[in-house]
This record gives structure tokens, sequence and C-alpha cells, in this order.
């Protein structure tokens, strides 16, 4: 329910929430007590590790090495061994909520290895083929969180993981097409080769960053295709207990308005990048309400 990829995604849906991994609200006034120190220390993990991948001066090859190092340390953890000690600060508290919450150690893995993916891909200037090929990095990036957070409110059938998995990776495409500005200077290419080519869209053209036709009609496909699948999973704000599926309500609302403001912009987002701000709360709220 919580995820992807980045810890730039959609801003707070409203100020309440403590602190945000990508377009989740983390460890917030809804979230129940007993459940706070599990979600932070998953917040904690992938915030370290993402910014291992993204942040900083470090080269590719160096990235890549302390992505593998801290997986070391990961799997050191859950096997009760000492780790590296490099990463206290974040395998300290994450040790005990392994422990005490059964935590699934192959999603934090997952997280792991697209962090990875994502390093490799801007080294080899690298983009994706396809939706498919997209989505399964969203399987990884994103989706991991909302099912590790499935998880601790007990909540495991088909239908709930399917739901979970479409807003994380709805949320981590809402991501990609509000932050095209800012990923493509950094050589970041989310727009699919596919979708591309059936616009007539290159490289190049979006490397150029200026808002042409072919490519505002690219990327208002992307909308419509994030659209659709937070729609498609936006039951699951009826199962998840007590506060936290208000909270996930607003996590929805917040992504779905990210969205009508690229549409606002005329999918412009080559040039603008549209955020959620204090201002919007009241919206939200109201549309919260009504789902």
């Amino acid at each position: 329910m919580s995820s992807t990829a980045r810890i730039h995604g959609v801003n707070k849906p409203i100020p309440a929430p403590v602190d945000h991994y990508e377009n989740f609200p983390v460890a917030s006034w809804l979230c129940p007590p007993r459940l706070r120190p599990p979600i932070a220390a998953i917040y904690h993990f992938a915030r370290t590790a993402d910014d291992l991948a993204d942040e900083g001066e470090a080269s590719a090859d160096q990235r890549l090495d302390d992505l593998a190092a801290y997986r070391t340390d990961l799997l050191a953890t859950a096997q009760g061994l000492p780790t590296s000690g490099r990463w206290s600060q974040v395998f300290g508290p994450l040790t005990p909520q392994l422990q005490a919450f059964q935590l699934p150690l192959p999603l934090l893995d997952d997280l792991l290895d697209a962090f990875a993916q994502d390093v490799r891909k801007t080294r080899d200037a690298e983009g994706y083929a396809d939706r498919a090929e997209l989505l399964d990095y969203c399987r990884r990036s994103a989706n991991p969180i909302g099912r590790l957070l499935l998880h601790l409110y007990g909540v495991q059938d088909d239908v709930a993981l399917r739901q979970s998995d479409a807003i994380c990776s709805a949320l981590q495409l809402i991501n990609f097409w509000q932050d095209i500005s800012r990923d493509v200077p950094r050589g970041r290419h989310y727009l699919n080769d596919a979708d591309c080519a059936a616009h007539g869209v290159t490289r190049a053209d979006i490397e150029a960053l200026q808002p042409t036709p072919a490519l505002l009609g690219l990327v208002a496909g992307q909308v419509r295709w994030a659209r659709d699948l937070m729609h498609a999973g936006a039951p699951l704000v009826h199962r998840v207990p007590g506060r936290a599926g208000w909270e996930l309500r607003l996590v929805v609302q917040g992504g779905l308005r990210i969205l009508d403001k690229i549409e606002t912009l005329g999918h412009n987002t080559l040039q603008h990048r549209p955020t959620v701000a204090a201002a919007d709360a009241p919206r939200l709220l109201w549309c919260a309400l009504w789902m």
C-alpha cells in the first residue's frame, strides 16, 4: 500500500505524516502505535538504500558495490549474524522488527534489486522496452512496500495483494510522469521504447524536453495508464483496517490529484513538476470521505 523506489516522489497529501518513502506516508499519526517501529524500520532501510543508489557523487560502480554490501548486511541480519557496522542505524532497529513481525526477506531484497537496476540503467543509458518491463521494475521497486504493510496489517489474500500492487505501481508511474523534467537530465528514461515508437517519439525528442504534440500525447497515454491502475487498486481502501484505511484513501487521492494537475498542465511535465500542497488538503479529504 505504501512504495516505489525513489524518495522524491509525490508530495505529502496532507501535513500530518511524519515522513515519506516515495509516495507513501510512513509512521504518521494515523498508523497504529504498535506498527510504528516496524514501519519506521522498513522506511529507513529503503531510504538509506535509495540514497546509496541516488545521492552524492559516487560512481555507478561504487554505488553498485555499496548496494551489494548493504544486501550482505541484510542477509546477515536475517540470519542473526553480525553486520559490517556501516549502517548500524538501519540494521539495529530493523533486526528486532524482522524477528518480531516475521517480515518477508524477499520483499526487502527486491527493493535492493530495483535500486541496483536503476544504477545500471542510468550508467548504461538504457530505457525500458515496453510497459511489461517497466511494470516488472515497479514489481520490485514499489510493490514490496505495499505487501510489507499488508503483512503487518494481517491482510494477505490474493485480491488484496493484487490491489496493493496496482496502487503501488500506479504511484511509481505517477512519480515518473511527474518527474520527467528531473529524471531526463539525470539519464533516467521511463518513457518506454514501445510507446515512444507508437507516438513517433525518439530519445533525442525526450532529451530536448520540448513539449511537442507527439511527446505530450505520449505523456497523456502514460497518465491514463497510471489512472487506470490506481482505480483498479482503489477498492483496497475498504479492506485495510482502522485509521490506516483512511491514510490509504489519502494516498490514493494524492496520486490521483497529481494526475489531475498533470492534465491541467496539458501533460507538459517536460518543463513543469506538479505537486500536491497543503492547499489541496480540503479537496483530498473530501474525495477520501466519498470513496
